[in-house]
């Protein structure tokens, strides 16, 4: 899911109950978690199947996470949820341990989503993508013409002046300003990114506001904003069943896709309970119940879960149109220190306008 400001992620965001330290008992598993993994309704199935407390710590961003790791001993954390992009940052870190490709369900993912790139090293999985979704337009269709929201050029054409709001999240804004140029998220470097600033200032002049994650979705429920830019079905979705007016879209240009992983901790206590977590999280029953957590909603990434979701989840996942929507959507910027402290500092000028 999107992430906010200092990390490196697609997001974990609300809070939510956490324990405050791993437990290290035997017949527990203790695992540092996205938001999403706190809902009771999918980590209690497996609690019981197995006869053993989950001990769940949340954090938000890769940066968190790796400092919690840090200041951990050998041990303390089993299993991992990370952003797809920075498996490569925690295996590099000496974070994760390698996996038997035999033992996890790769064959049933959608083939965009297995992400060896992301996911491998040096031709060992360290982890696999257990959900994904969108950062793209959400809207309230009943107030504004969602003809509109299938381009991204209506967003500054003045007509939505004052009605929009902005997540606050440099990298898949900017990815989005880039996908509505015309520009690949691949291409942003140093030398491409001036041609960012000018649609950048414009999209922010027509905007009301840019706030996190909780406050867009509060403006959008509340009417304060229309439209959102940079939210998706993770924004709206625990929203649809109090409000079935708020929507979300992929214009024609196109929007972004962000997908998290799971993984084994290197030096696990309980290795071997911590693989069979991964493997009930990418069961369909526990892609099901991963995919629509109260804390939000995203794609379950193995197809079978299909199976299991209802129709109305689906409708509201839009499932049916996924093959169409996973062409149309590109990954995040993923920049190299040079180009990310410039978007960082493009960004800043925009807050300050």
């Amino acid at each position: 899911m999107p992430t906010p400001k200092a990390a490196l992620s697609p997001l974990a965001v609300l809070a939510v109950l956490a324990v405050t330290g791993p437990a290290r008992a035997e017949g527990e598993l203790n695992a540092l978690v996205w938001c999403d993994h706190t809902d009771p309704a999918l980590i209690e199935p497996f609690e019981t199947a197995n006869n053993v407390k989950v001990n769940l710590k949340e954090y938000e961003g890769t940066a968190a996470g790796m400092a919690i790791l840090e200041q951990s001993r050998p041990g303390d954390w089993d299993v991992l949820v990370i952003d797809a992009v920075d498996v490569h940052r925690a295996v590099e870190a000496g974070r994760l341990a390698p996996l038997d490709p035999a033992s996890l369900p790769q064959a049933d993912l959608f083939p965009e989503l297995v992400m060896a790139e992301n996911n491998q090293v040096g031709g060992k999985t360290y982890a696999i993508t257990e959900k994904f979704g969108y950062n793209t337009i959400s809207y309230d269709r009943t107030k504004v013409d969602p003809a509109d929201m299938e381009d991204w050029a209506a967003l500054t054409s003045g007509k939505y002046d004052g009605r929009i709001g902005i997540y606050d999240y440099y990298l898949p804004v900017l990815g989005l300003v880039a996908v509505g140029q015309g520009m690949k998220t691949s291409d942003i470097n140093a030398a491409t990114l001036p041609a960012l600033r000018d649609p950048l200032m414009k999209l922010r002049a027509a905007a009301k506001q840019v706030s996190d994650v909780v406050a867009s979705q509060t403006a959008l429920a509340t009417g304060e904003v229309d439209i959102i830019v940079g939210g998706g079905e993770w924004l709206t979705a625990v929203l649809a069943a109090d409000n079935p007016n708020l929507d979300w879209t992929i214009p024609r240009q196109g929007g972004l896709r962000w997908a998290q992983s799971i993984g084994v901790v290197q030096g696990a206590a309980h290795p071997d309970l911590a693989l069979k977590f991964v493997q009930y999280i990418l069961s369909p029953e526990g892609q099901a119940r991963l995919a629509t957590s109260s804390c939000y909603w995203g794609m379950p990434t193995n197809t079978r879960a299909g199976d299991v979701l209802t129709a109305e989840q689906k409708a509201v996942l839009r499932w049916d149109q996924q093959p169409d929507y996973l062409k149309r959507a590109q990954l995040y910027p993923i920049p190299d220190a040079a180009t990310d402290q410039a978007m960082q500092d493009l960004w800043t000028e925009m807050l300050n306008q």
